[in-house]
């Protein structure tokens, strides 16, 4: 099975192409460069990298969210209108799980901790325990006041945190957490998690049609806000 997997939800993004579960490549970039701008030139020079043809992949895997509300859009915008014109069905992954899967492959922490900033003083997170046949999620995926949910995870245990959310509350989550924080000196970058997820998903005959594919947001848009009041 070749899946075609993308990110545009975190600020790098990156896409990736999977063959029974192995990874042919990926393509990460950190640009000032929109993903609208780079997205389909980064699958262009993935497909031929590695020789194979999009045009006849079996699936696709895509980050549906949380993260940027854009890019949230762009990367279904593109998985969609690939879709349409295959035919092949879509697996929509979260983010936050997709992150938590490349902590857990760290093995720094029985506990992983993905957070991303939400903007408006608000973090994406949830906190999960690798097993090994997966992960459990322990406090579930959601938009969150930074403080109410650092309180929340678990006095005394290891915990391996990763995600953009650091870079806004890291100081405060180590004031809390301590000496047991965890720190992976790891890649956002999340397509190769993201298409390994979703290969799963199509495996088990889960994955949507390209009119079924919703965005995951956690909370409303600024403009949804805006029509609110």
């Amino acid at each position: 099975m070749l899946i075609l997997a993308v990110d545009t939800t975190t600020p790098g993004g990156s896409v990736a192409l999977l063959e029974n579960g192995a990874l042919l490549g990926e393509v990460n970039v950190e640009s000032a460069a929109t993903h609208s701008a780079r997205l389909f030139r980064s699958i262009d020079f993935l497909a031929g990298a590695v020789g194979r043809d999009i045009r006849v992949v079996d699936g696709y895997a895509v980050a549906a969210g949380p993260g940027s509300f854009t890019g949230i859009r762009i990367g279904l915008g593109a998985v969609k209108s690939l879709a349409f014109a295959s035919g092949r069905p879509v697996a929509p992954v979260s983010t936050l799980l997709a992150l938590a899967e490349k902590l857990a492959a760290d093995g720094a922490a029985p506990l992983v901790c993905p957070l991303l900033d939400a903007k408006k003083g608000e973090i994406y997170a949830a906190l999960f325990e690798a097993r090994p046949d997966g992960l459990v999620e322990v406090l579930p995926q959601g938009a969150y006041d930074p403080g109410a949910f650092f309180a929340r995870l678990p006095a005394g245990a290891a915990i391996a945190f990763a995600g953009s959310g650091l870079a806004a509350y890291g100081g405060e989550l180590e004031a809390r957490v301590g000496s047991l924080a965890r720190f992976p000196r790891r890649s956002s970058f999340i397509a190769a998690e993201v298409g390994r997820l979703g290969a799963a998903l199509l495996a088990a005959g889960r994955g949507l049609d390209a009119a079924s594919l919703e965005p995951l947001y956690f909370r409303r848009s600024q403009a949804e806000e805006a029509c609110r009041t």
